[in-house]
């Protein structure tokens, strides 16, 4: 089972890569291909919309073909996806490789999850998803600063190149370590969507996708903030993206800690208020160093944080469609990528400075901790019928 799950963190790594990477080399993209950093920042929203559009496609179809030429079909597009946008030049073409490489986004981890529900020992299923979900925190921490300096020494497209070159070890590793296995869920295709009936399943897919925005619509320009309002140099920016990536990891482990003694609810409420109140401190503060990598720390770490509670509290609430639901939730996930960029990229538009994006930013995590005691509301209500 240890290699199963090695496998698939070295999946979820260059997942991470490719959806973080691109946060750190905005300012050389948009200088080498010709255009403005907020038109930079929308190449993370084409990845999200192409998380949107293939995680529920492959979650329909996946049942027709074994769920490991699956995945490796999902990985393939991950190397096409990359190569293409390592090797373009013009919006469109770099648009379509992000396009490409978010369609297997959603679809991996939703795949990923069944394969090890079927080879994780009883009581063992959590942990090994949790061991899946590292592989991102672990590119945040180590693989995003190593693209960021390929970036500033030699070239973006070098970044994605080895983002691209990486998946191509994750195709050897499918190939050798996964065991060929088929969703034999006897559930109905119809029956899948049954849950998505209830107000519930809603409210958390909402607090998914506006805690994500919230943090997106600043973390999307932190290197052009970092660099031109809090003033470091460019030679600084790797150690920044590791700085936030150990938050990641951090508030990944933090969040897993806190569960033996709070439940997932009380945790992902907490945890949006805290990103509400360091978002607010880095637009006040931005300018003074220290406050600026402490609250980045901390907005990095709580969105983190957040990410198995909700997945938590989603799969308690899509009984009969676990896979539908675990789409759902990278789909409300990255949707809050492009929502988050598009409203940060706003404020840059009005002429505001580059600390202003935090503004949306806090006021998109706001309306997630609302969603989350919408659904507590709704849970009691329910309960309260129940009797």
């Amino acid at each position: 089972m240890k290699k199963v799950i090695i496998s698939l963190a070295l999946g979820t790594f260059g997942l991470g890569m490719a959806e973080f990477g691109i946060m750190g080399v905005l300012t050389e993209l948009a200088t080498d291909v010709g255009i403005s950093i907020p038109a930079a920042g929308h190449m993370i929203s084409y990845y999200a919309l192409g998380v949107v559009i293939g995680a529920p496609i492959v979650a329909i179809f996946s049942s027709r073909f074994s769920l490991k030429h699956v995945l490796l079909f999902l990985v393939m597009l991950c190397v096409i996806g990359n190569a293409l946008f390592t090797l373009s030049s013009s919006y469109f073409m770099l648009a379509l490789g992000r396009l490409v490489s978010g369609f297997p986004h959603g679809a991996f981890f939703g795949v990923g999850a069944i394969i090890l529900t079927k080879v994780a020992r009883p009581g063992k299923v959590t942990a090994a998803v949790a061991g899946m979900i590292s592989g991102m925190t672990i590119a945040n921490l180590i693989g995003i600063p190593v693209g960021t300096y390929l970036s500033h020494e030699f070239s973006w497209r070098y970044t994605f190149l080895l983002i691209a070159v990486f998946n191509l070890a994750v195709i050897v590793s499918i190939i050798f370590w996964v065991p060929d296995l088929r969703d034999e869920a006897t559930t109905r295709l119809s029956e899948q969507f049954h849950f998505l009936k209830s107000s519930a399943p809603w409210c958390i897919f909402a607090a998914t996708m506006f805690g994500n925005a919230g943090v997106f619509a600043w973390f999307s320009y932190i290197k052009p903030q970092m660099m031109y309002v809090t003033g470091f140099s460019e030679n600084a920016m790797p150690f920044i993206m590791m700085l936030v990536g150990l938050g990641m990891v951090l508030g990944n482990i933090l969040s897993g800690k806190l569960s033996r003694w709070f439940t997932p609810l009380r945790i992902a409420i907490i945890t949006d208020f805290v990103i509400v109140l360091a978002l607010i401190m880095i637009f006040l503060l931005a300018w003074n160093k220290a406050a600026a990598l402490t609250f980045a720390f901390i907005s990095c770490a709580g969105l983190f944080a957040l990410s198995a509670p909700l997945q938590i509290l989603l799969l308690q609430n899509a009984k009969g469609g676990e896979m539908l639901g675990a789409a759902g939730g990278q789909i409300a996930f990255n949707l809050g990528s492009a929502v988050g960029a598009f409203c940060g990229g706003l404020m840059l538009t009005a002429g505001f400075d580059w600390n202003y994006v935090a503004l949306p930013a806090a006021l998109l995590s706001l309306s997630a901790m609302s969603s989350l005691l919408l659904y507590r509301q709704v849970m009691s209500r329910t309960a309260e019928g129940a009797r």
